[in-house]
């Protein structure tokens, strides 16, 4: 197995692609802590991957408590006695121009889709660079390399995720830690809310998709999940600094 004896800690873990990336890791042999805002949520994929044979613990937390992520990222790694893997992954998405998005609302954008990035990286940092390894996995989007219309905090925030990895990765490569944006287009999770109020609906939606992706599909979030693998495994270990874009081909 490709994560034997490696530890993985996984933010936003309670449902759709972090839960798919938790399940899939455990999978191959990484015992990882499952943390979601919802306790529950994170409970049940816990839960689930403990039936299935693997190893896996749950958490609740609030990742824009910089105190609350910060240590329970170096708590499982003391716990645990190392820390490879941190996926970090909770995300938010808020539609909107210039002019029909608050301050406010931008201030959320960046507490949950960088500053939280930043703080939980920080952390697992402290562990992997005097370990001598480690991966670091930061979600950003296929809108981090293109433009979507009418969505200036989502765009801004995930174009700041993708300069956040690539400047970890090279401050970083000759520590042995290698950090990489995870970019995934349109999969279809409960997460695409703010596009679907954006495009007028389900329907509006799922036109957008037949007519703007060339593999006119969603992806699935096992699909991504797979790529997380990668980036977290030893089969990604001369890759860093890299936003690896998975999204049928939307944003070419």
């Amino acid at each position: 197995m490709q994560l034997s004896n490696r530890v993985a800690f996984v933010t936003g873990a309670g449902s759709g692609i972090g839960r798919a990336g938790a399940f899939a890791m455990a999978v191959q042999g990484a015992r990882v802590v499952v943390s979601d805002l919802d306790g529950q949520a994170a409970r049940a994929v816990a839960d689930a991957i403990l039936a299935a044979g693997g190893q896996a613990e749950a958490l609740a937390l609030d990742v824009t408590d910089d105190d609350a992520l910060a240590a329970a990222i170096t708590g499982a790694a003391a716990w645990h006695g190392r820390l490879d893997v941190l996926h970090s992954h909770a995300g938010i998405q808020i539609p909107g121009t210039l002019e029909q998005v608050t301050a406010a609302q931008m201030d959320a954008s960046w507490a949950l889709n960088v500053r939280s990035h930043f703080v939980a990286a920080q952390a697992a940092m402290s562990v992997m660079k005097p370990q001598g390894s480690g991966s670091i996995i930061l979600t950003a989007s296929n809108s981090g390399v293109q433009y979507d219309r009418e969505m200036i905090a989502y765009c801004t925030t995930k174009h700041a995720v993708i300069a956040m990895a690539k400047q970890i990765a090279v401050d970083y490569a000759r520590y042995g830690v290698r950090c990489n944006a995870l970019c995934p287009g349109f999969v279809d999770t409960r997460f695409n809310a703010g596009f679907e109020v954006q495009m007028g609906g389900r329907a509006g939606l799922e036109s957008y998709i037949a007519g703007s992706i060339p593999m006119q599909r969603f992806g699935t979030a096992d699909e991504i999940a797979q790529s997380i693998v990668y980036l977290a495994s030893d089969q990604s270990s001369f890759m860093t600094g890299h936003a690896l874009v998975i999204d049928g081909a939307e944003s070419l």
